[in-house]
């Protein structure tokens, strides 16, 4: 699952893929927004962890990564 950030004050995206449902990333930005001290806690493929505070997060973008394409003339 392909994670897109959008924080405030910050000119670049932040993009992250984890293993985590679509669901539970949905539950955790909520969580991370409805409280004035949240933070919003996402953990990528690779075992790392991103905090960010929820007060911060401008927008977030929540999709399926892009599966490789195998062969030519695909579209």
């Amino acid at each position: 699952m392909e994670v897109t950030l959008g924080v405030q004050n910050v000119s670049r995206d932040l993009t992250i893929e984890t293993d985590a449902s679509a669901q539970d990333v949905a539950a955790a930005v909520e969580a991370a927004v409805s409280s004035p001290d949240g933070l919003l806690s996402l953990t990528d493929t690779k075992g790392r962890r991103l905090l960010v505070p929820g007060r911060t997060l401008g927008w977030v973008l929540i999709g399926e990564s892009e599966r490789g394409r195998v062969g030519f003339g695909l579209t």
